[in-house]
């Protein structure tokens, strides 16, 4: 089972779904904005991804950019909440393939995860 964190407006998560779908796997379709992570399975992803909070959000967003001009330095804990109440922080798409995980960025990556 495949589980991919997915934006249908993103269009390198619908490659990377698409990538997935051809390769004929059970995927599991979680749409991370409708359905926003909580702290703890975000961590669980931190950790499976093997990368901190600072590397798995997305610095371009007004929301972070806002959150770095009223802190001088963010913590972990902080920046997990910032991706937990704004779940569009989160970098798109990741793909599990059991404790294994990557970003879809290039889409091209996840086939690093298919038998």
């Amino acid at each position: 089972m495949y589980t991919i964190y997915h934006n249908p407006r993103c269009s390198k998560s619908r490659q990377a779904l698409e990538i997935l779908q051809k390769a004929n796997v059970d995927i599991k379709i979680v749409r991370y904005l409708d359905q926003p992570l909580s702290e703890g399975q975000l961590k669980e992803l931190l950790d499976q991804l093997s990368m901190t909070a600072e590397q798995l959000v997305r610095k371009g967003e007004d929301e972070f950019k806002q959150l770095k001009k009223s802190v001088d330095i963010l913590s972990e804990k902080q920046i997990i909440q910032a991706m937990v109440n704004n779940p569009k922080l989160i970098e798109r798409p990741i793909v599990v393939a059991g404790d294994n995980a990557i970003i879809g960025r290039p889409p091209e990556n996840i086939r690093s995860l298919l038998p």
